[in-house]
């Protein structure tokens, strides 16, 4: 096979597990749909926690589809990460020992790495001692440890790495991948998937002032309303098969997307008035590197905190950075109906907003009705449009904005 080349980076592959889905047509049927699955809490060692509603992932047997070599040395977000990459790596027709290992690589993005894991192993050491305590501690918590599990199984030998960020590091792990493929690696592997609901992740999120604490599933997460009181958090994920948008055309494989541009910034924790202004200069970073006119845009999927001082400085970024454009776009943000996976949900955004434009279909932003700002957002029904190009938004709570500009991929291939 030649290797032509065409400089553009075309995602290929898509897996998910996610509380609204495990498949991709499973999760877009849900968004779609705008299915809202957020409820109480059921994790054990959690009933009493002040956090009492989350996005779980209910239906996952990690079992059936992790071999037990894997399992006994990896949390659950890892369990997430590798199911997911061998869905994405199937869905791009590359299942199976690559036959140049070195050609493909993986970079995932995580915000807390294994908690649920390295409780457990505390656990048994302050209550049985220490040679109680398993030998992969020292690497199952780690936030490099999806990588490199998704990495060992698969004989992924090419450049490997991992985002170590919160919210907006998602999006952040796309653009590394991209940029890899784009200086020449065939084929990238990421994403990523979290697991923040055990006893001892979920007090370390307590901490967070954004955390929505209501027990009303249908309550706890409105961004964009005046009864906007937080963030609903979640986990799962999703991973995606980044290449040549060239190379993919001559294996004759469907083009789901393609990355076009991304810009990130920096403006601090919880300073969400200066928000504003950092996610501004990140869509419009964006937009200048994919070659995309404001206008152009047809679609946004929000970062949507769900905090009304954020939620505000979002809208008004919008419209910096498109214009008058940025009333009339379209804006959506699934997660409210199944909670916001950290690093994994701009990834699980992105995913969202490759199948809207393969779909021509904007999913609607489920349990928001009473919108308070200047913005034309999707509810309570999907919108048909003609939509060429997505603008993915994420902040992470530590003061990271970041900007993805998506194409739709050319059904040509199909």
């Amino acid at each position: 096979m030649s290797k032509r080349r065409s400089g553009r980076a075309a995602v290929t592959g898509i897996g998910v597990v996610a509380p609204n889905g495990l498949r991709t047509d499973a999760y877009w049927k849900s968004v779609r749909e705008g299915l809202g699955v957020l409820d109480l809490i059921t994790r054990e060692g959690c009933e009493h926690m002040p956090l009492r509603v989350a996005g779980e992932v209910r239906s996952f047997d990690p079992a059936a589809l992790i071999e037990d070599r894997f399992l006994v040395q990896t949390d659950r977000f890892s369990h997430f990460a590798m199911a997911a990459a061998a869905l994405a790596l199937d869905d791009a027709g590359l299942g199976g020992e690559p036959a140049d290992p070195y050609s493909v690589g993986v970079v995932t993005a995580a915000g807390s790495g294994g908690g649920e894991f390295g409780q457990r192993e505390l656990q048994k050491l302050w209550g049985k001692g220490s040679k109680y305590v398993g030998p992969y501690q020292s690497i199952a918590w780690f936030y490099a440890a999806s990588t490199g599990q998704i990495s060992i199984r698969g004989g992924l030998k090419g450049p490997c790495g991992v985002v170590a960020s919160d919210e907006a590091g998602g999006l952040d792990a796309l653009a590394h991948a991209a940029r890899a493929v784009r200086r020449g690696t065939d084929v990238m592997v990421v994403g990523a998937a979290e697991a923040p609901l055990a006893p001892y992740s979920m007090v370390c999120q307590l901490g967070y002032p954004e955390l929505s604490t209501l027990d009303d599933p249908d309550r706890a997460y409105r961004p964009f309303t005046e009864k906007a009181c937080g963030f609903v958090p979640a986990e799962g994920g999703a991973l995606l098969v980044v290449e040549d948008e060239g190379r993919a055309r001559e294996r004759g494989v469907p083009v789901r997307g393609v990355v076009a541009g991304h810009a990130a910034t920096f403006t601090g924790a919880s300073r969400w008035a200066e928000s504003r202004e950092g996610l501004a200069h990140a869509i419009t970073g964006a937009l200048d590197e994919a070659g995309v006119a404001p206008e152009e845009v047809d679609v946004v999927f929000a970062d949507a905190l769900g905090v009304p001082e954020a939620d505000r400085a979002e809208a008004l970024a919008i419209a910096d950075a498109l214009g008058a454009h940025g009333t009339r776009v379209p804006v959506t943000a699934p997660k409210t109906g199944f909670g916001r996976a950290y690093c994994g949900a701009p990834v699980l955004d992105t995913v969202a907003a490759m199948l809207a434009m393969e779909h021509g279909l904007v999913p609607p932003t489920p349990n928001v009705f009473d919108v308070c700002h200047d913005l034309d957002l999707v509810t309570q029904h999907a919108r048909p449009a003609e939509l060429r190009t997505a603008l993915v938004l994420s902040r992470g709570l530590m003061g990271s904005n970041a900007a993805l500009v998506v194409r739709r991929g050319d059904d040509s291939a199909r």
